[in-house]
């Protein structure tokens, strides 16, 4: 079952975060706190959409995202998504995606965007269900900390 993202669910949300990040192959160290925050932030911005998915009453998974404009047609951005470990390589990441594909083609949204790190297993899945990699964009970031 594919729901949207409110504050009534958001905290199964913050809690399947915590899983998916906290544990391999990314391994980071997010607090309960600070997941939260980072999460509402998003629900709490100006066209946000996000969709959390369940599978017998439990999180397996969420996209949070927003409209943007753009010059040709408007664009789904997606901002966070995840699966949590236990469910991963198990077709539950591609269901959610192929959920924000029919999303957009329903809203007329012209396309999908999202950022990955190219050294990291989600790479090798975006691409194989049909993401591509351009030349002539570059994230870039500088560390102030």
């Amino acid at each position: 079952m594919i729901l949207t993202i409110t504050t009534e669910n958001l905290e199964d949300c913050v809690y399947a975060f915590l899983k998916a990040y906290n544990g391999p192959p990314w391994n980071y160290n997010w607090t309960y706190e600070k997941a939260k925050k980072y999460l509402s932030e998003y629900v709490e911005s100006g066209r946000f959409v996000g969709f959390v998915l369940y599978d017998e009453d439990k999180i397996v998974g969420a996209t949070f995202g927003h409209i943007k404009t753009w010059w040709t047609s408007e664009q789904l951005m997606i901002d966070e998504f995840f699966i949590s470990g236990e469910k991963q390589g198990m077709g539950y990441g591609k269901k959610l995606l192929s959920y924000c594909d029919q999303y957009a083609s329903e809203n007329n949204i012209g396309s999908i965007v999202l950022m990955t790190n190219r050294y990291m297993p989600a790479y090798g899945f975006y691409n194989k269900i049909g993401y591509t990699t351009t030349e002539q964009y570059v994230f870039m970031f500088k560390q102030i900390i």
